[in-house]
């Protein structure tokens, strides 16, 4: 069901700033400088913070002169979301039939 990739992207966007991030960047590509405006946090924080996206794989870059912008990758959130609704229909698969384990 969940892989240990998928648990390992959960616990990156389990951050806020870095969920606050990745929300950004789904709407454009941005720069850190952008990203500082948006977030109110310390270039540094938020560079630490896209190594982190970047190394989970959540995040490309693209050089553009002097400044390098960030894209959240669409594929591995697609990815990640079917995984989270194949979580949800076993669930909800499970909260209507009587199915159980018995103790012993």
């Amino acid at each position: 069901m969940m892989t240990s990739v998928d648990t390992d992207l959960l616990k990156v966007l389990a951050d806020p700033l870095r969920m606050r991030i990745a929300t950004l960047l789904a709407r454009e590509a941005l720069c850190v400088c952008h990203l500082v405006e948006e977030t109110g946090a310390k270039q540094t924080n938020l560079s630490n913070h896209l190594k982190v996206l970047r190394e989970a794989g959540l995040v490309d870059t693209e050089p553009c002169g002097r400044f390098l912008y960030y894209r959240l990758k669409a594929d591995v959130v697609t990815e990640l979301a079917a995984s989270l609704g194949r979580l949800a229909d076993a669930a909800a698969q499970t909260a209507t039939s009587d199915r159980k384990r018995p103790c012993t």
